[in-house]
């Protein structure tokens, strides 16, 4: 299967500026950009950096480009103008961005560039003289999020977001002058931008290069990844923990399954289709969401913390006894799910399950609580109780935890303090 063949097949393009077969017949040096607007990416962002590196591995060149520049104006956005970040909170974020891109990229070889370094000693009657001609009002306006803002009461752009299409076309004909970059790849959502940089070179330079638009990879619930739209899964692990960057693979609905997969692992397609069809089988297994969420998190956080996120998943969540826990993996649990510590005196009369589901959250109040133990709705180190009176002792915490479960996804750690 060619480049070309894996791409379509894996659903990863959306746009191109040419056929995708005329674009990857010959080597490339693609570049895709990211604005420095948070001190992280998320798993939006990955989807593209994926593809490039798929690109990078079948031998093309690689440039990433972080908008030190660029990220102090912000691209527009469908409602309100993106708040002005500081100089130096920019500057902070690029490096940051910088130092995870290195990571994700591993040994892929690729360049980082930074928009800020030509963008910052630009002067405006040159650029409007030299790049501003080529741009027409009249194209500007038509695209979708400026003409949203410009149809929409209370909504108008201001005139800094408005160039921003300038400040990314000119991006790309200063890569392609310096470094010979032809082809740049991005979300469809910026496509129009992206065409106005393959314009700007054809029309400054007269060189032809070409683009590649990958589709949005959206949320369960079809919304864009993103900080503005607030569903930001993030790879900074101080910002999503492994354990719960696990746990928004595992949790992903049957329906998209496929395409997380196909964009998101190097898993050969073959043993996708292989993989699927066991999942319609037996979706109850979740074989797809655990396959998914181990993959990445490899891919984001490295195989040690996602044996600790898959381990701890297990034990809250499966069938792994909590006390087969290694001591790292207990401490994972302990840290992101809710727990009630309990001492001996609290313990030596009994202590009562019902009001620990309210201190732990979950049940709002002692007689809910009461209700759910009726109804046989919770484990106690796996074992269903029927007894609304029942009591907590020693025993029931003689490894020094106790793992109490509310369905499927309510889980409450006791421990001995």
């Amino acid at each position: 299967m060619t480049l070309t063949d894996e791409l379509k097949a894996r659903g990863l393009i959306e746009h191109s500026s040419a056929t995708p077969d005329e674009i990857l017949s010959a080597p490339r040096t693609a570049y895709v950009g990211v604005d420095p607007t948070a001190d992280s990416l998320h798993v939006g962002h990955l989807a593209l950096i994926l593809l490039m590196k798929r690109l990078g591995d079948a031998g093309n060149t690689l440039f990433f480009l972080v908008g030190g520049g660029t990220g102090q104006i912000g691209d527009p956005k469908e409602k309100g103008e993106r708040p002005m970040l500081t100089e130096d909170i920019v500057a902070e974020n690029t490096r940051a961005l910088k130092s995870q891109l290195k990571k994700l990229l591993g040994e892929t070889p690729f360049t980082m560039v930074d928009n800020a370094d030509w963008l910052l000693s630009v002067k405006l009657v040159p650029f409007l003289r030299e790049v501003g001609k080529y741009f027409t009002v009249n194209d500007l306006i038509k695209r979708d999020i400026i003409k949203k803002r410009l149809d929409t009461p209370d909504e108008s752009i201001s005139y800094t977001e408005f160039t921003y299409s300038l400040l990314q076309g000119f991006d790309y004909l200063t890569l392609n002058e310096k470094y010979g970059v032809d082809l740049q790849v991005g979300g469809s959502d910026q496509w129009t931008n992206i065409l106005s940089g393959v314009d700007l070179v054809r029309k400054k330079l007269g060189n032809q290069v070409f683009a590649i638009g990958m589709p949005l990879v959206t949320d369960a619930s079809g919304k864009k990844f993103g900080k503005s739209e607030g569903n930001a899964v993030w790879l900074d692990p101080e910002k999503t923990s492994p354990f719960q960057f696990y746990q928004f693979w595992m949790n992903l609905p049957d329906e998209g399954l496929e395409k997380y997969l196909k964009a998101y692992t190097f898993l050969p397609l073959p043993d996708i289709e292989a993989l699927m069809e066991k999942h319609r089988q037996s979706p109850a297994d979740r074989e797809a969401q655990e396959t998914l969420a181990r993959l990445v998190t490899e891919i984001v956080h490295g195989p040690a913390a996602t044996a600790q996120a898959a381990a701890t998943t297990d034990a809250l969540f499966g069938d792994t006894p909590f006390t087969e826990l290694s001591r790292d993996a207990v401490a994972v649990a302990l840290s992101e799910a809710p727990s009630v510590a309990l001492g001996s005196s609290d313990l030596d009369g009994g202590y009562s399950l019902a009001e620990a589901l309210v201190t732990g959250g979950l049940a709002s109040s002692k007689s809910e609580a009461r209700r759910l133990i009726e109804g046989k709705g919770i484990t106690l180190s796996g074992q269903t109780i029927e007894n609304p009176d029942q009591k907590i002792f020693p025993g029931d915490l003689s490894h020094g935890f106790s793992l109490v479960r509310k369905g499927k996804r309510g889980v409450l750690i006791l421990v001995l303090k």
